[in-house]
This record gives C-alpha cells, sequence and structure tokens, in this order.
C-alpha cells in the first residue's frame, strides 16, 4: 500500500523527519532493509551470525536517518550505505575480541566468491587477492596445510590496519568504500591493500 511519500526524494523527507512529521522513518527503514540484507550477505564472509548483522545494519540504517545532514553529507544513500557497513564491522571485530579468536574467518580466503550470482560462476576469494600472479588456475590450488601457513603469515606479517582493509576487501568494497568505513584516508587503504597483496602474493609462490 502506498505511503504518499514516494514521490519524495530521501533528502526532502529526512528534512520532514526534523520538522517532526511522523511515519517517515518507519518508510525509509522499510525503503532500505534490503541494502542491510545486502551487507549482511557479504559481510557473512567474516564469520558473524547472519541475523545480528541485519539487525546491526538496522541499527546503522537508524543512525544514518537520525545523523544525516544533507549540508555536510553526500547523498542520503552514500551516507547510508556507509553507517550501515561501519555499524556491522564494529560489530563483527567486537564479537572477534570477545571470542579471542580475531583469525577464524581466514579460511573464508578460499571459500567461493560469486562473481556472477545470475550465472553462477564463482571464484576462489585468495584467487582474487594474487591475481597479479601470472600462472595457471591449477596452480594456485592451495591445500590444508598451506591454508594455514597463509593464516600464519596475516597474523604475523599484516599490521592490524591492513587486517582491516583484508576484511573489508574480502566483502567486495572498493578500496575508496573501505577508507570510509574505517575513516581513513584513501591513498594510504589503497597502498595497505597493495602491501598486503604483495605479501599473501609472496605467501602463495613460496608454498
Amino acid at each position: 500500500m502506498a505511503s504518499g511519500f514516494e514521490t519524495f526524494s530521501d533528502e526532502e523527507l529526512i528534512d520532514r523527519i526534523r520538522q517532526g512529521e511522523s511515519g517517515i522513518t518507519d518508510y525509509i527503514m522499510d525503503k532500505y532493509k534490503n541494502l542491510v540484507r545486502k551487507k549482511a550477505k557479504s559481510m557473512y564472509i567474516l564469520g558473524a551470525d547472519s541475523d545480528d548483522l541485519i539487525q546491526e545494519g538496522m541499527i546503522g540504517l537508524f543512525k544514518a536517518v537520525r545523523d544525516y545532514d544533507a549540508g555536510r553529507d553526500a547523498s542520503f544513500y552514500t551516507f547510508a550505505d556507509l553507517c550501515v557497513s561501519r555499524q556491522m564491522y564494529n560489530a563483527v571485530q567486537s564479537s572477534r575480541r570477545k571470542k579471542h579468536t580475531p583469525l577464524n574467518s581466514y579460511v573464508s580466503l578460499y571459500a567461493d566468491a560469486r562473481e556472477n550470482e545470475s550465472d553462477g560462476d564463482t571464484t576462489e576469494l585468495v584467487n582474487l587477492l594474487i591475481s597479479g600472479i601470472q600462472t595457471n588456475p591449477e596452480e594456485l590450488f592451495i591445500d590444508k596445510e598451506n591454508v594455514e601457513q597463509i593464516e600464519a603469515i596475516i597474523s604475523k606479517e599484516l599490521s592490524g590496519f591492513e587486517k582491516q582493509v583484508l576484511d573489508l576487501y574480502l566483502t567486495g568494497m572498493s578500496y575508496s568504500q573501505i577508507s570510509k568505513v574505517l575513516g581513513r584516508d584513501a591513498k594510504s587503504t589503497d597502498n595497505a591493500l597493495q602491501r598486503l597483496k604483495a605479501k599473501l602474493k609472496r605467501a602463495v609462490e613460496n608454498n
């Protein structure tokens, strides 16, 4: 059933919320629930519970509605996307600290990542990370023992910032999106991404 809000832009609706109009927040929350579900699906690879991620994402969406400033921020969609991603990732990090198992998700490096869900094509995430290696796919096969070795490399060689960048890169984010979620500039994030790729590439080539 139409709410009457469909003809207004998000920015106009936020302005009306500021003026005290009721019912609009629920409309926006419903409008963007699929964005939250999509983000939860991508973040699930980091080892978090899907339902918990959706709940955290809705919290992030509510914060976006509450805090959006048209004079300061980009479009509401862009701001909401950032708030949802940041809320989910903070929840993932908090969960890891409680469990004291910060590296248990890195097996996902070797899980299948959907490149084209409509066609069903898949590729290993680790192959995406080390795509600069000019070898045949068969030569990139990594057995369980080597997975453990790569995890050790991640633990020992990657800085805390590089591990965070790796986390978010595995969810499909670009370096510019990652920089916004982590609150870092795009250049330092891109540099960290290139460094961690090089480290993982060396690890694969040496094993």
